[in-house]
């Protein structure tokens, strides 16, 4: 029983609310704002510079910056020189071997066994495994120096390294590299020459065939550096000092022109014909010193071309004439040097599949495919400089290619090097000449993947692609080999899903269902197929119309394996959320997509960690957040019964569910009459049923308290009550931490505050049940509150109840001020009768009791600055809204303003004065409505102000 007697004092004046002014926007007030400013003047002062962030004090202090740092600087001259000397590179990226050469050291690699013959890797630095060699003299032995290094250049030194694994064989030619490097920095020109003979003699050594192509990558990359050190070397020479005169500058220049000659008559005496024919090749850009016409640089292409035809192994003429394509391209726009070496390679071409034959009878040294794969990085790179920019070269070797015996490699070369548009425009006849194909060693689905993938990014004439799919598909069905057929699949699949209708999907679909199934092929292809089917989503149109096919869901039964099938519908439902319309009210879809749901929904289990769960429901969620059925409102409500039992094991989709079951009772409120009522009371009963299978209490407290409020919103009490009940059950419940996403744990006594507080408001205007008391609810809240363990010294039972004596003034008043249509709150129910009133009185009382408890504790803890907020606010509470005229109130209120000052030193400087602003405020309000409580409050005032 509450010791104080508490009184309610009526509302005597008018509560005024200031109206914000309206203003019509097109945007979102919060939205972040772009200004885009029009410079009509080039004035540095402008407010269009300053917007820009370009003031002139920052743009002095920028360029002081710049000119003070030399990385800057030299970024800045970098820049200029590599644009004026932007029209001497290469116009097309194709044409830049760099681009390959990462590619080709990572498609040829061996497990065998490799060897390096070179005598210039000593012991030490074969041991330190890369360290830079130093070529370290001490003055006391320095004849005897000289002698070690003529002895290390004599032939007889050659190490031989044997056994060395694919890495340390890479290792060794890093330090040659670097070795070269050095040896050319200390003026030793005859040591880097010599390391590049050696490496080019490397060249000829075929007996790791699978290899070689990742051989030539790392040997020519030395090349490639001795060929600039002597460009460069050279350059610097003819360019003179800095100032010099023109006499000088020419006297330079004939320097340089000499030395050019000398290091190209010093390859010339190379005795052996490969590292002569690489060395030179590596310095052919040096011609540039010797002449400027374009022409002279082609015929001495043209000589290297012809005696490149005495180097008898195929596999190596063919790198040395792609070697000599890649100097040759950079210095002149002329391809009759790569022509005359097409004729040469078709001359020598019935020579490979010679080696081909004794291949496939030793195919433990490599087979045939293998070793024809062998020639195709040099190919390739040699047709596409032949057809660049060029489509008479493509025609002219397409003719040659059909001549050809065997023409399965060089074919092949054609459609991965040739343009998209050329290959459309012939696309008929390169099928026809894969159908007539019967090369050794190049199966036809080899050509028809790269056919495949060419035709996918530009397709022939509209009307040949009919009869160029049937007649392409004609031959990929002849392939009886599963991985074969599965691969041309994979590259065909595109081009069909892109340039065709539904119904070739689905054929194509109904085709892989029936050929992967026999022999149960699908178990070693899940990645093909899973491929295949996420580029048929990527280039068709509409998914709704994929998965409505007939083909469609008989397809994913393919992934046997749960964890692939998972995937693929996570993929699927991926790509429905990104590209599909924004609202699905097929029947067929939506059956559709809930089978895919189901299966992700099936997949989660007690192991299942809580990223995935979160993702599986997030891709749920978006498919039925789109389905809409429009004015069906019960097909819709339906739906949502089905969902809820298809995917019961992910919280955050039934959290979906009742949340779009709420949005569908505001969309029925449109519609009049008894049908629409029940068809509320429908859906709320769904949203009931459903939240107590959620786990997270406090996602159930949200949803019942949303749920009760829309209840009440169309006049269903019964439900309403029903709701606001459950969601004050589940109070107690509500743990007191709750871990975040980052694993930090986060109190909730905020949260309930917050909760209960709206509860609070919503309780103002719901109506008393007759069969449950007078202000059943709130009496539920206080004792649930009451039994609930909060913190140590915590402030939140305070502040529920200050809230809570809130809700009783305004329980208290004739007319609440707010009400929700059709619903009769308290106000209109009790009419302000006196035994209403005593109650609410008697509940004030309580709750101050239990405040001043809180007070009491708070002291014995020495909370003061705490205990001395809560005391201010329970003061403002008596003031307005108690009847100070009973004396136990007003003495109250005394006490509480007192305590308050007894910490006024921990209190913020303004919170007194503030307060007592407020109590004089309210004083003037109610100073001509009510005299004799506007007495009793000066009198407070002049007690306030004493103290």
């Amino acid at each position: 029983m509450a010791t104080l007697e508490w009184s309610c004092a009526p509302r005597c004046y008018q509560v005024v609310k200031n109206h914000l002014h309206r203003k019509v926007t097109e945007e979102h007030p919060l939205k972040q704002q772009t200004v885009n400013v029009t410079v009509a003047d080039k004035n540095p002062l402008s407010l269009a510079l300053a917007l820009e962030g370009t003031d002139p004090l920052s743009k002095f202090a920028r360029q002081e910056q710049e000119l003070n740092d030399p990385l800057t600087q030299m970024a800045s001259e970098f820049t200029l020189k590599s644009k004026r000397g932007h029209s001497n590179e290469l116009e097309d990226n194709a044409l830049n071997w760099s681009t390959r050469r990462l590619g080709i050291l990572n498609r040829f690699t061996t497990n065998e066994k490799l060897s390096l013959s070179t005598s210039f890797l000593c012991t030490s630095s074969t041991e330190s495994g890369g360290e830079n060699f130093k070529a370290q003299t001490v003055v006391a032995d320095k004849v005897k120096y000289r002698l070690e290094q003529l002895d290390n250049f004599d032939a007889c030194s050659m190490r031989h390294m044997m056994d060395l694994t694919q890495q340390e064989y890479i290792q060794r030619f890093d330090q040659l590299k670097q070795e070269l490097i050095q040896s050319w920095h200390n003026d030793q020109r005859v040591k880097a020459l010599k390391i590049a003979i050696q490496c080019a003699k490397m060249l000829s050594d075929t007996r790791v065939l699978q290899f070689y192509p990742s051989q030539y990558v790392l040997i020519t990359d030395i090349l490639d550096v001795f060929g600039k050190l002597v460009y460069e070397r050279l350059r610097a020479k003819a360019a003179g000092a800095p100032g010099a005169s023109a006499v000088v500058l020419q006297r330079e220049r004939e320097a340089a022109r000499d030395t050019c000659q000398n290091w190209f008559y010093k390859v010339a005496s190379i005795r052996e014909l490969l590292p002569r024919l690489y060395l030179e090749m590596a310095i052919f850009k040096c011609y540039g010193f010797l002449t400027t016409s374009e022409q002279e640089m082609e015929q001495s292409l043209l000589r290297l071309t012809s005696q490149l035809r005495g180097i008898a192994d195929p596999l190596v003429s063919s790198y040395a004439r792609c070697y000599l394509v890649r100097v040759g391209v950079p210095v002149t726009s002329s391809k009759v040097y790569i022509r005359d070496n097409f004729t040469d390679f078709f001359t020598i071409y019935p020579q490979i599949f010679r080696l081909v034959a004794r291949y496939n009878l030793h195919p433990e040294i490599i087979t045939s495919s293998a070793y024809l794969q062998l020639y195709a990085p040099a190919l390739d790179f040699m047709l596409q400089c032949l057809m660049h920019k060029s489509e008479v070269s493509a025609q002219e070797m397409l003719n040659e290619c059909k001549q050809l015996k065997n023409n399965g490699a060089v074919l092949l070369s054609i459609l991965n090097s040739s343009k998209g548009e050329f290959i459309a425009a012939h696309a008929q006849e390169f099928l026809e000449l894969i159908n007539n194909c019967d090369t050794p060693g190049i199966s036809k689905s080899q050509l028809l993947r790269p056919l495949g993938s060419c035709v996918s990014s530009c397709a022939p004439l509209q009307e040949q692609r009919v009869p160029f799919l049937n007649a392409a598909f004609q031959t990929i069905n002849t392939l009886t080999d599963p991985n074969e057929y599965i691969n041309c699949v994979e590259t065909w699949a595109p081009f069909v899903a892109q340039y065709f209708t539904i119904h070739e999907v689905n054929r194509l679909l109904g085709e892989l269902n029936s050929r992967m199934c026999l022999g149960k092929a699908y178990e070693k292809h899940y990645g093909q197929l899973q491929s295949i089917l996420t580029r048929i989503m990527q280039n068709y149109r509409s998914i709704e119309l994929l998965l409505i096919q007939p083909h469609f869901l008989p397809y994913l039964d393919l992934f046997h394996k749960e964890s692939v099938r998972v995937e693929m519908c996570k993929s699927i439902l991926s790509h429905y959320r990104q590209n599909s319309e924004e609202r699905t009210y097929d029947a067929v879809v939506t059956n559709a997509l809930m089978y895919l749901g189901k299966i992700l929904n099936d997949s989660v289990n007690a192991l299942t960690v809580e990223d995935e769960r979160r993702q599986i429901s997030q891709l749920i969620n978006g498919f039925i957040n789109k389905v809409h059925f429009g004015k069906d409102l019960e097909h819709q409500l339906s739906f949502y019964v089905e969902a809820r039992g298809t995917f019961s094991n992910l919280d955050a989709v039934y959290v979906t569910l009742v949340y779009a079951a709420c949005k569908l009772t505001m969309r029925s409120s449109n519609r009049q009459g008894v049908k629409s009522l029940g068809f509320v009371k429908a859906c709320i009963a769904y949203c009931f049923i459903t939240i107590p299978s959620i786990s997270s209490v406090q996602q159930k407290m949200d949803l019942y308290l949303l749920c009760g409020q829309l209840a009440l919103r169309h006049l269903c009490l019964g439900q309403a009550d029903a709701c606001f009940e459950a969601a004050l059950q589940l109070v107690n419940e509500l743990p007191a931490a709750t871990v975040d996403f980052e694993g930090k744990p986060r109190c909730l006594e905020r949260y309930l505050v917050a909760y209960l507080c709206n509860m609070l408001a919503t309780l103002i205007v719901v109506p008393d049940s007759p069969e449950q008391g007078v202000l059943y609810f709130l009496r539920l809240l206080l004792d649930i509150v009451g039994r609930r363990s909060f913190k140590t010294y915590s402030t939140a039972p305070a502040i529920i109840y200050l809230h809570v004596l809130d809700m009783l003034y305004v329980q208290s008043l004739e007319r609440f001020p707010y009400h929700i249509d059709g619903v009769v709150s308290n106000d209109g129910l009790y009419g302000h009768d006196p035994k209403f009133l005593v109650e609410v009185n008697n509940l004030c009382a309580q709750v101050v009791d239990s405040i001043l408890m809180q007070l009491k504790s708070l002291g014995a803890a020495h909370q003061q600055r705490t205990q001395a907020q809560l005391a201010m606010e329970l003061f403002m509470r008596i003031v307005r809204y108690a009847d100070l005229e009973r004396e136990p109130l007003c003495q109250l209120a005394v006490k509480l303003w007192l305590l308050a000052n007894k910490a006024q030193a921990q209190l913020d400087s303004e919170t007194i004065p503030q307060m007592l602003c407020s109590v004089e405020h309210f004083y003037k309000l109610v100073k001509d409505s009510s005299p004799s409580r506007a007495q009793t409050i000066a009198k407070l005032l002049i007690r306030m102000r004493d103290s």
